[in-house]
């Protein structure tokens, strides 16, 4: 029978520096271990998340300014939906579909408020 491996060769063990300390090496590697693993450190908890302020709105920008931008970033979010779906085929482009929907009707729904807004002045 034709075997697909080949036998490995016979060598003996692994040559052993005998000018090596076998206490020396047990420390290095117990240094090591506590370096990366560092079993005996205090467990500490994880502190509760906080909310980030990366984005914030001006508090000095007006409703106005902020229904207009929040318009602008439905529509070019409608835009793309109308994209993507564009390419997309069976379900996934109606799931498609139905989300550029719902983004038109908040895009709608803004533009009322805007119409309805009536500044002072």
């Amino acid at each position: 029978m034709f075997k697909v491996t080949p036998t490995p060769p016979n060598i003996g063990p692994v040559p052993h520096d005998a000018s090596l300390d076998p206490k020396k090496l047990q420390e290095a590697a117990d240094r090591a271990l506590n370096f990366y693993l560092n079993p005996g450190a205090p467990k500490t908890q994880i502190p509760p998340r906080r909310h980030g302020n990366i984005f914030l709105i001006d508090p000095m920008v007006d409703d106005e300014t902020l229904l207009v931008q929040a318009c602008e970033s439905l529509a070019s979010a409608c835009d793309m939906a109308g994209d993507i779906a564009g390419v997309l085929e069976g379900s996934q482009r109606s799931k498609m579909i139905g989300l550029q929907q719902v983004i038109m009707l908040s895009e709608l729904a803004v533009n009322r408020v805007l119409d309805n807004h009536h500044l002072p002045g």
